[in-house]
């Protein structure tokens, strides 16, 4: 589905953020993607959704274009107090489905009230955004990228600030979706005991890749056991 061959990708400032990352993500899969702060996983999201162009090397798609895959990005505190209703911002997933047509049709419309049903907040579908709690608001948005997504979404740590019941529901979420629907996810995450709990495949990054691999293969690796408990996983090491 996605092939990445020898990719570097750089900060907005020049610097390196990921130096030649090779890799293959075949449909279905649940790929996390983990390491310290500042090890260029945003970056690549971006360099994955077409955001940042590669300085070196490729990244292909297999009947896949970068628009036609969902994102869910970190939320900013000005993105949480958003003044619009939560149908609004669902419907906005389908955008590039418009084209060049300045309003939703029948079906694009009839797809954002599939997937707040699918979330469960078809209620809240008349409320303002900024109203909502955060876990609510985490459901609006992943409802929003479904919207756009074909047959793949990347989320970035989309438990942030969330609490535990609500971080749970989000991954049980995310879960079916990669479960029951196949949709292939890509998510990057702090969190190494969902990681080890939901993961097929995890990539540990650096500044530069330090692996890729299937969970298991990852959780008996030297880095990875080390990460795990730095990381607070200590129960699966």
């Amino acid at each position: 589905m996605i092939r990445m061959n020898d990719v570097t990708v750089v900060y907005d400032n020049g610097i390196r953020a990921v130096n030649k990352a090779s890799l293959r993500v075949d449909e279905g899969e649940f790929v996390f993607l983990v390491g310290a702060s500042g090890s260029g996983k945003s970056t690549l999201m971006r360099g994955l959704l077409g955001l940042k162009t590669p300085s070196t090397g490729t990244i292909t798609f297999n009947d896949l274009k970068p628009t036609e895959i969902g994102y869910l990005p970190q939320q900013t505190i000005v993105q949480r107090d958003f003044p619009a209703s939560v149908r609004e911002i669902v419907q906005s997933g389908c955008i590039n489905r418009c084209g060049l047509r300045p309003f939703y049709n029948k079906a694009e419309k009839k797809l954002a009230a599939d997937m707040m049903k699918k979330l469960e907040i078809s209620d809240l579908a008349n409320r303002c955004y900024r109203e909502l709690s955060g876990g609510q608001q985490q459901r609006v948005l992943l409802a929003r990228a479904l919207c756009a997504a074909k047959k793949m979404i990347l989320l970035d740590e989309p438990v942030t600030g969330l609490d535990p019941k609500a971080s749970a529901e989000m991954y049980e979420l995310i879960e079916s979706l990669n479960k029951k629907d196949g949709m292939t996810v890509i998510m990057v995450s702090h969190d190494m005991n969902a990681a080890v709990k939901y993961a097929s495949h995890i990539l540990h990054l650096g500044g530069k890749q330090l692996f890729f691999g299937t969970k298991n293969d990852y959780m008996n690796s030297k880095i990875g056991r080390a990460f795990i408990s730095a990381m607070g996983g200590e129960e699966y090491v």
